[in-house]
């Protein structure tokens, strides 16, 4: 039986997101203690799981999609980037913005996951297409 030949990319970039993250979301939570800052509060970690699960859907997509649709391969991968931040905006957004005012705090509770999980998947992404 022929393996699936979308398998082995998704497994390699499962296998490089999940520990990577699981380290940067460490060293932020390390370094907010560090300074003294509430190290659970503005949804850290559900702003890590929303980027973390959308970083490997996107993938998937394009992973699947990149022969038939490799034209426009550009334009879905800026599609799930624009998904990532109407996500934002619905779930993460309105919280942060309560009180008027958007923190430091509350910004790298979500650019830091949302920037590293991008820089992942474009390394991933043109590891896979330049072959």
């Amino acid at each position: 039986m022929k393996k699936n030949k979308y398998i082995k990319p998704i497994q390699q970039f499962f296998f490089i997101l999940t520990p990577s993250l699981i380290c940067i979301l460490a060293l932020h939570l390390i370094t907010l203690n560090y300074v003294s800052s509430p190290i659970f509060e503005n949804k850290i970690i559900l702003s890590y799981l929303i980027n973390y699960f959308l970083a490997l859907a996107i993938f998937i997509l394009l992973i699947t999609l990149k022969e038939k649709y490799a034209e426009t391969l550009g334009f879905i991968f800026f599609g799930g980037s624009t998904l990532k931040v109407i996500i934002f905006l619905i779930f993460l957004y309105p919280t942060y913005k309560l009180d008027g005012d958007i923190t430091k705090l509350e910004f790298t509770s979500f650019f830091i996951p949302y920037a590293f999980c991008l820089i992942i998947e474009v390394m991933s992404l043109l590891k896979i297409l330049n072959k």
